[in-house]
């Protein structure tokens, strides 16, 4: 498919400036889209729009990705939150470092240029900027952006001068990267929109030249009709240290029936072929839940690598799907470590459910191996015995203890 139409099959339409999108398929173009680093990790409502950026770049666009460093000082304006926390410095440059990494792995090694606002921001003359930026661009303008209307209104929480500069900053990015890279258009999400048309204005007005502005809409889930990106234990992160591999693989196996293709449309590069077949599935055999299984392989794949996506399969078919715990390799056993109480090897049966917590007492432990509600490595075990090999302890449906 051109760009176009794949962006309008996969739901990556929102606002734009172009006036026909097919403008996209007709020459390649230098892009940008920017990230605040206000965090060491995107989460997966960032990664829509990273998926967004990829398909931009294999249909043969030229891209810029922005790390906020200047704007990250500040702090994105939210028309629900008050004013955001000011970050070190220090905080800054370790968010830059770890945003582009995520970066680097969701793009598949395909080409894109790093580039930091601080560098162009950290000496630049206050006057000089409102001369050159703030002359050119209407208060009414600024007050008219939702977000400041939701802080101004009745019951906002108002708003500092500083993030109130938010959009103007955010121009002469634009501006910037217009200059020095010949970028003539900003790739965003749907809460970026009027920021974005910001510097669109001002390239017109100082440079007399064309640039445009493409967003996509935010993903929502269909099930609950919430912005889409969150579980019970809040945000799902990119970044292992903050959803582990085997929770980010759990999150997506758990998609509703309703949105699982929509997801996977968004999320994953699969085919339209191969989309059309998790369709066939969902609604074929919607307990086999085969088209979760696929999404939440493929998009920890783009994420994590193939290695971590298979071993969270693997733990997953073990815990759930009764699959010989034998077969785990050592990178597996490391994976299922992290989500389970670990016992060391000499524990018996007993003592390890009773320490893990599972059994209250060794008698109520007894007697849940004598009802048979007990096995190991997935053997029922009706007696008390010594573990001394590496055993995987389950008790009822979803209680485990690995031995190791």
């Amino acid at each position: 498919m051109a760009l176009s139409d794949e962006l309008q099959w996969r739901g990556f339409v929102n606002q734009t400036t172009f006036g026909d999108i097919t403008d996209l398929d007709k020459e390649p173009r230098a892009f940008y889209f920017g990230v605040d680093p206000s965090a060491d990790s995107m989460t997966i409502g960032n990664l829509a729009p990273a998926m967004m950026v990829r398909h931009f770049i294999e249909a043969g666009h030229k891209a810029y990705l922005l790390v906020g460093g200047a704007t990250g000082m500040i702090g994105d304006p939210d028309g629900k939150k008050d004013e955001r926390n000011l970050l070190s410095l220090e905080d800054i440059d370790r968010n830059k470092k770890a945003i582009a990494a995520e970066y680097h792995q969701v793009l598949a090694g395909q080409e894109f240029t790093v580039v930091d606002n601080y560098d162009w921001f950290k000496d630049m003359n206050y006057l000089t900027f409102l001369r050159d930026v703030g002359k050119n661009v209407a208060l009414s303008q600024m007050l008219g952006r939702d977000f400041v209307q939701a802080r101004l209104g009745e019951g906002g929480s108002g708003i500092s001068y500083a993030e109130f500069s938010y959009s103007l900053i955010q121009g002469y990015d634009f501006l910037h990267l217009n200059r020095t890279y010949d970028v003539s258009l900003q790739l965003c999400g749907a809460d970026q929109w009027g920021n974005s048309i910001a510097g669109v204005d001002l390239i017109r007005r100082i440079e007399g030249k064309e640039a445009h502005v493409y967003s996509t809409p935010l993903v929502v889930n269909k099930a609950t009709g919430q912005k889409f990106g969150k579980s019970e234990d809040g945000a799902i992160w990119l970044n292992p240290n903050k959803t582990s591999v085997y929770k980010f693989y759990q999150f997506w196996l758990n998609a509703d029936d309703a949105g699982v293709t929509d997801y996977a449309k968004i999320y994953t590069m699969l085919s339209k072929e191969a989309i059309e077949q998790m369709q066939r599935q969902v609604a074929e055999n919607p307990a086999g839940r085969e088209a979760q299984k696929t999404l939440a392989r493929e998009v920890t794949t783009i994420v994590h690598g193939a290695d971590r996506a298979a071993s969270a399969e693997k733990v997953t078919a073990v815990l759930f799907g009764g699959a010989d715990f034998t077969s785990l390799t050592d990178n597996d056993i490391e994976l299922l470590a992290q989500e389970i109480p670990v016992q060391p090897l000499g524990v018996s049966v007993i003592e390890a459910l009773v320490n893990a917590g599972v059994a209250s007492s060794n008698g109520d432990a007894r007697r849940l191996m004598e009802s048979g509600a007990v096995s190991v490595s997935g053997d029922k075990k009706f007696e008390d015995f010594k573990l001394e090999h590496r055993s995987l302890i389950k008790k009822g449906k979803n209680s485990f203890i690995l031995v190791r």
